[in-house]
């Protein structure tokens, strides 16, 4: 029982590696190209990093605070009819506080964390931007602005945010609810699956009552078609039985006359005797034909 349980236990141990994700960590290889501006050759990048600058209206950083956010399809399995989504849907946070995002995307495509609506005179394009592609982890840390808004977080890849990927994250108490945010807020266009139901349910009542006004069909009496002759399906038929006998009985003749001839010669040989034949036949043929042509009369 030992035994077992130890193997086990070694079992165990050693598949869990297997089993495990292997993300590429994108922090340790990001080159600053300045303005808050960090990128790699893997495909990871932080637009907007910001981690000593207060904006205007904070006085100090009310509070430091970290979170991690996954990004795949497996998170919209919840929302009916979207692709992509975020593992949190809503953030709230105090105004000025220290934020450090670390984002980790499980797809094998190009995710994306995007803070829209942020004061431009401190992050370029008013946006803070975290990318990466494939399985893989990058980190970016900003410091919220004063006073109470709700921010747009989203995957800016095409058609990704439309198909869920999107949050909304709230400094303070928020300025209200942003619409279409999955499990939220309802969407602005909600997906109708059912909208043209009626219209097939009515074009198919209008077929079916076309198809019942219609005069039955004439009734014609079908003819049992003849059985067929019952195929011969025995081995050996007449045929193949009186060609049997004809090969026994020219066999011994044939070994005979063929004894001590090659292959060549027999062949040869065969050749000469159809020749002959034919030239009988036409032979034959000829003089029947000239015999007739005696016998009629002339006109």
């Amino acid at each position: 029982m030992v035994k077992l349980l130890s193997v086990g236990l070694l079992l165990a141990a050693f598949s869990a590696p297997i089993m495990a994700v292997d993300y590429e960590n994108h922090d340790g290889m990001l080159m600053d190209h300045g303005d808050g501006h960090l990128m790699d050759m893997a495909g990871g990048m932080v637009m907007g990093q910001n981690t000593d600058t207060l904006p205007g209206g904070c006085d100090s950083i009310s509070e430091t605070k970290e979170i991690t956010v996954h990004a795949g399809h497996k998170y919209a399995e919840k929302f009916p009819g979207r692709m992509y989504a975020f593992d949190t849907q809503e953030f709230n946070f105090k105004p000025c506080t220290k934020l450090t995002v670390h984002f980790i995307n499980e797809d094998h495509v190009r995710h994306q964390w995007m803070m829209h609506g942020l004061p431009k005179y401190l992050y370029p394009k008013g946006m803070f931007h975290l990318e990466a592609s494939g399985p893989s982890k990058i980190s970016g840390t900003l410091i919220l602005p004063p006073g109470d808004k709700t921010y747009l977080v989203h995957c800016d890849i095409a058609q990704h945010m439309e198909k869920g990927m999107k949050a909304q994250l709230k400094v303070g108490k928020g300025d209200g609810d942003l619409p279409s945010i999955p499990g939220v807020t309802a969407p602005v266009v909600a997906d109708d699956y059912k909208s043209t139901l009626p219209e097939l349910a009515v074009k198919a009542q209008l077929e079916a009552k076309a198809e019942a006004a219609k005069p039955p069909a004439p009734v014609v009496a079908k003819t049992a078609a003849p059985a067929a002759a019952p195929e011969d399906d025995s081995l050996f038929t007449g045929t193949t039985v009186i060609g049997l006998a004809i090969g026994l009985l020219a066999a011994p003749f044939l070994a005979r006359k063929f004894k001590g001839m090659t292959v060549a010669e027999v062949v040869a040989y065969c050749f000469e005797l159809l020749s002959q034949g034919i030239a009988y036949i036409v032979k034959l043929l000829s003089g029947l034909l000239s015999k007739k042509k005696n016998v009629l009369p002339n006109k």
